[in-house]
């Protein structure tokens, strides 16, 4: 979910054409689209089949706000929810197919007040959801030295995770992105200072992780998706760092529920990383859903599943 176009909430979509190949749309099928972002991938699922209907859940409300204009056109045929895809709950719906777009979107790395980026002054904060408490600057200036580097070195893959956590410790507290990100250059070593990425790089994608739980929900989602998909049901995940997409292909690999499709993850073309460069991290798995039949012939039935999202949605999802 990458790409900035302008200074709105808008993005290129990461590789749509093989997230839709993935997907393997039916006609009449219904889609979850569990990190809508700015609609991109939305857009080109609902516009690839004119009977699709696609569920579009985020937890920005930022984001959902853009893709709510972006795909007005299609009416009912799209409906949205706002939250965290491991808090979404379908009732009864069954899927033909699920998209995770995992990871940060240029609009939420550009926009200084949201705290993602040292390259901009701004309020450590980094969350997702602006409605939950927690925030970078919770973690920085409250957690213990051992907790610090541990989040670093296992979020981070930072080596010098606990000469991080240390020098944090011993200065805050922190209140903004570039006061950290300074903190962090003046205690590495020059040479680490002058390395191929800036030394706070590390600390910085532990700390989003962090703040948004993003590897828990993760596992969350894969857990819990293939039971919301119809047999022969796709699910598409793109992932932007390999601690994400170690757990997407051991989980892939492990469930009995799942069929692996990509045997190794597909990765953006030349011409995707030349009109979108963050798009040079991304990896695409699809693992589809196997089994016999579904026993609940509402649920198995294309037409009546679709009519749950129309006009009968499970009172959790009202």
């Amino acid at each position: 979910m990458v790409g900035s176009e302008s200074g709105e909430f808008q993005h290129v979509s990461v590789m749509p054409e093989a997230a839709i190949a993935g997907l393997n749309l039916q006609p009449g099928g219904l889609y979850l689209d569990a990190t809508v972002g700015g609609g991109g991938h939305s857009d080109r699922i609902l516009a690839a089949q004119p009977e699709v209907q696609v569920v579009a859940i985020d937890q920005d409300e930022q984001a959902i706000a853009a893709a709510q204009a972006r795909l007005a056109g299609y009416g009912d045929r799209v409906q949205f929810w706002r939250g965290n895809f491991a808090d979404y709950q379908p009732g009864e719906m069954r899927f033909h197919g699920i998209l995770a777009d995992l990871g940060v979107s240029s609009p939420q790395f550009d926009t200084p007040e949201r705290g993602f980026s040292f390259r901009h002054e701004a309020d450590l904060d980094m969350r997702m959801d602006q409605r939950q408490a927690v925030t970078a600057a919770t973690i920085i200036n409250h957690w213990d030295e051992t907790d610090l580097a541990n989040t670093f070195y296992t979020y981070g893959e930072e080596r010098l995770s606990r000469r991080i956590a240390r020098a944090i410790v011993e200065q805050r507290p922190f209140h903004t992105t570039t006061e950290l990100a300074a903190a962090i250059a003046r205690c590495v070593p020059g040479s680490y200072r002058h390395g191929r990425i800036h030394p706070a790089t590390r600390v910085f994608q532990a700390l989003r992780i962090a703040v948004n739980g993003e590897l828990t929900v993760l596992e969350t989602l894969l857990q819990r998706a293939p039971d919301w998909l119809v047999p022969g049901g796709r699910l598409v995940i793109i992932s932007f760092h390999s601690l994400e997409d170690r757990m997407v292909k051991q989980h892939f690999r492990n469930d009995d529920r799942l069929r692996v499709i990509t045997k190794k993850p597909q990765v953006a073309t030349e011409a995707e990383v030349a009109e979108n460069v963050r798009s040079r991290s991304a990896k695409l798995r699809v693992a589809e859903r196997i089994g016999g039949e579904n026993p609940d012939p509402e649920i198995r039935d294309r037409k009546k599943s679709a009519a749950y999202l129309r006009g009968g949605k499970s009172s959790s999802q009202r």
